[in-house]
Parts: C-alpha cells; sequence; structure tokens
C-alpha cells in the first residue's frame, strides 16, 4: 500500500515539474518573448562592442605616446590640415555650383544644361 502511495506521489510531483517546465519554455517561445530576448541581447552586444572600442582607442592613444616619446615627437603639436591641403580645399570650392555668385569666375561648360 505504501509502495503505491509513493509512486503514485512521486508521478505527481513528475506530472506537476515537466508541466511547469514545458509551460515555461512555451511562455520563452512566444513572438514577444524572442524579440525582448534578441533586442536584450543587441544591446548587451552593443555594450560590449563600445566597451571594445574604447578599450582600442585608449590603446591607441597610449601607444602613440609612447611613439612619440621615443622618436622625440610633441604629442600637443597642432592637428590642423597642412597649408597645401587647405588651400587645395579652398581651390576645390571654387568649382562648386553654390559659390558662383560670390566668385568672377564662370562655370565651366555642361552639355547637360542645354537639353
Amino acid at each position: 500500500m505504501f509502495r503505491r502511495a509513493f509512486w503514485f506521489t512521486a508521478g505527481a510531483a513528475a506530472g506537476v515539474w515537466a508541466t511547469t517546465k514545458v509551460n515555461r519554455k512555451l511562455r520563452q517561445l512566444t513572438p514577444e518573448s524572442l524579440a525582448a530576448q534578441a533586442a536584450n541581447r543587441a544591446i548587451e552586444t552593443g555594450h560590449r562592442l563600445k566597451d571594445f572600442a574604447l578599450d582600442v582607442r585608449a590603446g591607441m592613444a597610449q601607444r602613440e605616446a609612447e611613439l612619440g616619446e621615443a622618436l622625440g615627437i610633441d604629442s600637443t603639436a597642432d592637428r590642423a590640415l597642412p597649408a597645401q591641403r587647405r588651400r587645395a580645399a579652398l581651390e576645390n570650392r571654387k568649382h562648386d555650383k553654390k559659390h558662383y555668385g560670390m566668385l568672377d569666375e564662370k562655370p565651366p561648360y555642361d552639355r547637360n544644361e542645354d537639353h
């Protein structure tokens, strides 16, 4: 008699446990739950990538400082464009159609304007 009661109780407990596990898994597999899990993982991955990028940037700055010190280069130098590049950038601006009214130059012939 006690054996039957024991096995009946064990079976009922196993049934409750299995039903609970299945229902929990089914709730995890709903579209809303899957979307929430994907969003959480994407956010977590974004944070990890941001941390990685910050670590890389810090390492680059440290290594650049080490190399500058070893080569005797002042790291506080002005980081502006060299004069030739700035001049070239200004010359390219002359050919921009927006600025022809400000300059006394005639725009180059554009064969597509005739059509």
